[in-house]
């Protein structure tokens, strides 16, 4: 058999592998699209590909002498490799690591906090052997290295029930205070996608120079209904609340 033959033979296995490594992993992720299938497709690629690239280097005179004294010297390149490497083992490490404790699954939103700074904040896509695929909101995609991850404070709004959040609104001293708040309360508990019941009462937070902010909590299933929840309450709040001639201050100059 012909080197060029061979050399084919070899190419056409390892893309032809990867590709059925592919296909089997995309149709188990449609039916469980977690982050442990994620890492292991990213290992298994890596180790079929060191298999076809040893078994194609044994297939040539030149190459079989040095793959052999290669194997037989396996305690030395360790031992470079893991000097050389360590922070790449380390990401390795790490990646098996999240695979088995899953703090987080592809399409979960996340922040990562290191220290006081936020090192990233979106939506997992994918997990390499190597890092992390985080989209953030504004549409770019952060890669985070699964050493970063391993050891960082991940924030997991999936593992919330239900979530809570806070609603503030500020109305003028001389409007009616008891009116204010029934009507606001009312507005949460109508919303379609709100938890809210009569027991979720408003409150005066406190005074500010301009009028008086009340609070109350808005409680939704997940966190894309408490972003279109807020949205839609505080429109409706400006709208009833001038309905009931009741004044959100804001700041005017006067010129004489």
């Amino acid at each position: 058999m012909s080197n060029l033959l061979k050399i084919g033979i070899f190419i056409v296995t390892e893309i032809l592998t990867n590709r059925v490594v592919d296909l089997v992993f995309r149709f188990m992720t449609r039916k469980h699209n977690s982050v442990h299938l994620r890492f292991t497709k990213s290992v298994i690629n890596v180790v079929l590909n060191v298999i076809i690239v040893y078994s194609f280097l044994q297939q040539f005179e030149v190459t079989r002498d040095i793959s052999k004294a290669l194997l037989q010297s396996g305690s030395l390149m360790v031992a470079i490799a893991t000097f050389a490497a360590q922070q790449a083992l380390a990401n390795v490490i790490s990646g098996i690591s999240l695979s088995m404790s899953r703090p987080y699954n592809v399409d979960e939103k996340i922040r990562v906090v290191q220290g006081s700074s936020v090192i990233a904040e979106g939506i997992v896509k994918d997990i390499t052997i190597r890092h992390t695929i985080i989209r953030q909101f504004n549409g770019e995609c952060c890669i985070v290295p699964n050493s970063v991850m391993d050891t960082a404070v991940i924030t997991n709004t999936n593992f919330i029930e239900n979530v809570g959040n806070f609603m503030e609104i500020e109305i003028s001293y001389d409007s009616d205070i008891d009116k204010a708040m029934d009507e606001m309360q009312k507005i949460c508990i109508e919303h379609e996608l709100t938890l809210n019941t009569v027991e979720n009462k408003v409150f005066i937070k406190t005074y500010t120079s301009n009028g008086i902010i009340l609070k109350t909590t808005v409680w939704t299933k997940n966190l894309d209904d408490s972003f279109q929840a807020c949205s839609d309450i505080r429109a409706a709040l400006v709208k009833r609340f001038r309905e009931n001639g009741i004044t959100i201050p804001y700041q005017t100059v006067t010129i004489s």
